[in-house]
């Protein structure tokens, strides 16, 4: 083998060698690039693993403490209930009882409860407004100027007292002509048919008739009419004539002067009869189908009650209210009511409620704020009993509690509220 040849085999040793190494340094970098992406899986899935099992714990620590909050909430509820289970009984057995002097001295009254049936009330605003039916205005009928004043704002009047005076031409007018009227009456009839003729007599007494109505229509009283044709007197037919009133009441109003000129139809006064008043409610028109004329009406103001009863209720609504009108009608007693004052009114209604009822000022709060009443065990001795407050009705009130026919304290509970009180701070005290 010469030079050249073994020259070219010693290069192909040489790269053969070159590639067995490139080969070798490549498998061995494959390897460890799978050797590292096994162990980052295997780390990953410890990582995951351990993950699961932390949310594993968290949720059974979260379970329990649950169960553990459920338990001691249990438990909490378990021992208000018996808490209030012992305040209740120990409650049930208190008891308070009174000597005779102090029952006499609270006015203690004691009353079986009853099953009975009362109407129901139905509340609204009202307000007291002139009885128009016992109320009636003075004025004048023909122009006339007032010369004197008899009554003024606030008087009490009777039937037919003269209120003002007053003078006007037409009336002198009037008053002129049913004198000459009144001679030729009396002239024609003295002399009488046989002497006059028919036309004659009929037209004297016809102007007589309406020279005395048109004097009596302009305002001159029967009686005033008659001392002026009694008087026969020509200087008294001067227009002077008096308004009087025409019915028994209390001036309401006076709106002029003297020496005003009034024209016909204004009022001068205002008169009322105050011993009967209205009070004007107004219901909805549900609330007013329980309403009926003739039922009773209660009116409270000023710590005052009044009762009445309904005479009208209106069928028309008010436009602005959208209510419909109740009139009341009740006594004034003593003067105390007035036109334009607003009041409370309770209508007993036609719909009615069956049960146990007691007055409202038997029911009264415990310290817990429940509702209570005071029974009777023995003479003198009360316990107080929880009971439910259905309605109130007026000064009634319905329960449910107590059986019918139980002895409860009906006047006077406050009193012995007041000394189970006092009796408890006694003992906690001792």
């Amino acid at each position: 083998m010469n030079v050249i040849q073994r020259m070219t085999v010693a290069i192909l040793a040489m790269t053969v060698n070159a590639m067995n190494m490139a080969y070798a340094v490549e498998i061995t970098v494959l390897h460890e690039q799978h050797e590292q992406h096994e162990q980052h899986e295997q780390h990953e899935q410890h990582e995951q693993h351990e993950q699961h099992e932390q949310h594993e714990e968290h949720e059974e620590h979260e379970e329990h403490e649950e169960h553990e909050e459920h338990e001691e909430h249990e438990e909490h509820e378990e021992h208000e209930e018996h808490e209030e289970h012992e305040e209740h009984e120990e409650h049930e057995e208190q008891t308070v009882k009174l000597s005779t002097q102090q029952l006499a001295m609270a006015g203690i009254v004691v009353a079986e409860v009853r099953p009975q049936r009362l109407s129901a009330e139905i509340s609204a605003p009202g307000e007291v407004v002139q009885n128009a039916y016992a109320t009636s205005k003075v004025t004048p009928r023909i122009p006339a100027q007032v010369l004197e004043r008899h009554a003024r704002l606030g008087d009490k009047v009777q039937l037919a007292e003269p209120l003002v005076s007053l003078t006007s031409v037409e009336m002198a007018a009037a008053q002129g002509d049913l004198l000459v009227a009144t001679r030729e009456w009396q002239r024609v009839s003295k002399l009488g048919q046989p002497v006059v003729s028919e036309k004659r007599f009929v037209q004297a007494r016809v102007s007589y008739q309406q020279a005395k109505s048109r004097v009596s229509a302009y305002g001159m009283s029967e009686q005033q009419l008659a001392e002026f044709l009694r008087s026969r007197d020509p200087a008294k037919a001067n227009g002077r004539f008096q308004l009087l009133a025409t019915q028994p009441g209390t001036v309401l109003a006076d709106r002029f002067i003297v020496g005003e000129l009034i024209q016909p139809g204004t009022t001068l006064y205002t008169i009322s009869n105050e011993s009967l008043l209205w009070v004007e409610a107004k219901l909805t028109p549900l609330e007013a189908q329980w309403v009926r004329v003739g039922s009773v009406a209660t009116v409270r103001t000023s710590g005052r009650t009044f009762t009445g009863r309904v005479v009208q209720v209106h069928h028309a609504l008010d436009r602005a209210t959208r209510t419909l009108g109740v009139r009341i009608e009740l006594a004034n007693i003593d003067d105390q009511l007035h036109a334009g004052l607003f009041v409370q009114v309770s209508i007993h209604s036609i719909k009615s409620t069956h049960g146990l009822f007691v007055p409202l000022n038997a029911v009264l709060r415990s310290a817990d704020g429940d509702w209570q009443v005071f029974v009777e065990k023995q003479a003198g001795e009360f316990a107080p009993v929880e009971v439910a407050l259905l309605q109130t009705i007026g000064n009634m009130a319905q329960i449910s509690g107590v059986e019918a026919g139980t002895r409860l304290v009906t006047n006077g509970a406050f009193f012995v509220q007041s000394e189970l009180a006092k009796a408890g701070f006694e003992v906690h005290n001792h």
